[in-house]
């Protein structure tokens, strides 16, 4: 569909749902191919998700709210939809989102606190994976953590100028196959996947977890508890001292005492490294194929903390093949063909 005609859809979407003479103005894009739209009509005001098909579906997003919704977590409210256009409206949450909070002097501590306190309530709720209605959870498998870690050679080490041989790519997944080994036993849950200050709000008026409104969780899968955790206190987009990444881990662990400390670290060391690969291939694809080159600046974060966590001694072997096959002066954000 092109552009013309989607902007002929949204409002004709509107007009169905009641909203046909609302003023919309763009909200946001992403790193995906949805976009965000302010809907207000007099004294109303909603949130227009546009997510075209066949490049996306808005199923995935509808179940996960539906879910999140029933366990009493704050996830918008849709008021309308079009799934098999892609058009979902939803209950706006304003402009508050931790991260510009956190930009006007917010209490850096307490929006954590409250980030990690909505984990918990997450996480300690029974079944909060299982049983969706007319949708079929990914989980989040061996497969997949491969086919996500492949994006660094995929797209990073050609945007470097670094190629592998058939074997040195082999040994890169045979070294991550191992190490995945340390996620065997942890426990599981609904794992949200972007659970990070971009797509986090805080809710006025809201008491307890309530107050933290949830949004950008279409990619849901079902997945280690230790997952959004990491997520949240490795954020590939901001620096977080090293005393308030530990306060959260040690808030989260001091309302599950029983978890293995040793396994619970061990998985997030492998989870870390897995998720940072991801981010530096996709970060270089969004600008090598989609021409977005802006997420480059984070890479050399993404590349201190992909480094740290290979520090662990259940990445022994995957470190051992980044310092064969990476050099120190390759891990540096790649030019971008597109400006």
């Amino acid at each position: 569909m092109n552009l013309i005609s989607r902007a002929d859809a949204r409002a004709a979407f509107l007009g169905v749902c009641g909203w046909g003479a609302a003023r919309v103005s763009p909200l946001a894009a992403d790193a995906s191919f949805r976009s965000y739209h302010r809907v207000t009509a007099e004294d109303r005001v909603a949130v227009l998700m546009d997510a075209p098909p066949p490049m996306e579906d808005v199923r995935p997003f509808r179940a996960v709210d539906a879910r999140l919704r029933a366990l009493g977590l704050s996830a918008p409210e849709i008021l309308a939809e079009d799934v098999p256009h892609g058009f979902l409206l939803l209950e706006d949450f304003g402009d508050g989102t931790f991260t510009r909070l956190l930009k006007a002097g917010a209490d850096e501590a307490a929006l954590y606190d409250l980030a990690v306190d909505a984990l918990v309530a997450l996480h300690r709720a029974p079944g909060a994976a299982e049983g969706f209605a007319d949708y079929a959870l990914p989980v989040y498998d061996r497969a997949r953590y491969l086919a996500e870690a492949a994006l660094l050679p995929e797209w990073f080490l050609p945007a470097v100028g670094v190629a592998l041989t058939a074997e040195a790519r082999a040994g890169y997944d045979a070294a991550w196959a191992g190490a995945l080994a340390a996620l065997d036993g942890q426990p599981h849950t609904l794992v949200l996947r972007d659970f990070h200050v971009d797509n986090l709000m805080r809710l006025p008026g809201r008491a307890g977890v309530a107050a933290c409104g949830l949004l950008d969780f279409q990619d849901a899968v079902r997945g280690p508890t230790v997952y959004d955790l990491m997520s949240l206190l490795e954020d590939a987009r901001r620096d977080l001292a090293p005393e308030l990444a530990a306060r959260g881990r040690a808030r989260y662990l001091e309302a599950f005492p029983d978890l293995d400390r040793e396994a619970f670290a061990a998985a997030w060391a492998v989870l870390a490294a897995q998720r940072h690969a991801k981010v530096i291939g996709i970060f270089t694809r969004l600008c090598v194929r989609d021409a977005k080159p802006q997420y480059l600046v984070h890479i050399p974060r993404v590349w201190r903390l992909l480094e740290a966590a290979l520090a662990h001694p259940a990445l022994a072997a995957v470190a051992a093949w980044f310092a064969a096959h990476v050099p120190p002066d390759a891990r540096r954000s790649p030019p971008c063909p597109s400006v």
